[in-house]
């Protein structure tokens, strides 16, 4: 007889709930937790499929009713995540929430890369935090208003950023391809709507790169910068997750030579 995973992971779940944090009368319980037709007034599913779902029977659940059953008992992303991946074999589709920030742990793993420009983006390729060497040598994100901190607007709306690249065609296809990769990924469609409508409304290049739907992964390879002070700068760049923050990517951009590097700490040295 073959094991219930989903019938246990539901009743284990269920009987961590404490029913006065649901709005639930704390009237005296035989059993720990909400009971089953609380968690399914709550999915708004009948009490008998829920039970049948702890049971192990009646078939598989539909994607929505195991959705439903997620809000319902409140589940962390990583839950619902494991509720889908016993339930239907297969990961939910991709919900999207807007960081909030980083933590100053974060903030301090960029800023001991003293000469390696390094910063983090989302998921829809908005800068939330840099190291002084990405402010040195590519942008000072700081001077920019947290809505204009975005890769695709800066790649397409600034002259400086465009004169910095060695190939800015080529350049471009590769940004524009891995951010409708990620964008797609996070489940972010709606979030980077109108940034894709003011781009293709202001940039003949962006639109005809948009409609070529294009995709390709982030990956790592080798960038040369035209510094307005320090000349051509190559770096090898890498991008990387966060652990425990899939909405967010570690950019590395580490300089390809030692004259790179000196290049690098002289531009350091010149800033206030």
């Amino acid at each position: 007889m073959g094991t219930n995973a989903l019938g246990n992971y539901l009743k284990d779940r269920r009987a961590r709930l404490d029913p006065a944090a649901f709005g639930f009368t704390p009237v005296r319980r035989r059993t720990p937790g909400l009971r089953r037709e609380e968690v399914a007034q709550r999915a708004n599913v009948s009490t008998t499929w829920y039970t049948w779902l702890e049971q192990g029977r009646g078939g598989a659940p539909s994607a929505d009713v195991l959705d439903r059953i997620a809000r319902a008992m409140m589940l962390t992303d990583i839950e619902r995540e494991h509720l889908f991946l016993i339930g239907l074999g297969r990961l939910p589709e991709a919900r999207y929430h807007a960081p909030e920030g980083i933590t100053p742990r974060l903030q301090r793993v960029l800023d001991t890369l003293d000469h390696s420009p390094a910063f983090i983006r989302t998921a829809t390729w908005d800068v939330i935090a840099w190291n002084k060497a990405a402010a040195a040598v590519m942008t000072d994100y700081s001077t920019l208003p947290d809505g204009q901190r975005n890769v695709l607007r800066m790649m397409f709306r600034d002259s400086r950023v465009r004169a910095a690249q060695s190939n800015w065609e080529s350049v471009a296809r590769y940004v524009v391809a891995s951010f409708r990769a990620d964008v797609a990924r996070a489940g972010a469609a709606r979030d980077v709507q109108s940034l894709v409508d003011e781009l293709s409304a202001t940039s003949p290049e962006f639109a005809a790169l948009w409609a070529d739907n294009d995709v390709q992964a982030h990956g790592d390879g080798v960038k040369i910068l035209h510094h307005p002070l320090a000349g051509p700068l190559s770096m090898e760049f890498s991008g990387f997750a966060v652990d425990g923050r899939p909405d967010l990517t570690m950019v590395i951009y580490n300089p390809a030579t030692a004259e790179d590097a000196d290049k690098i700490g002289r531009l350091l040295k010149s800033k206030p």
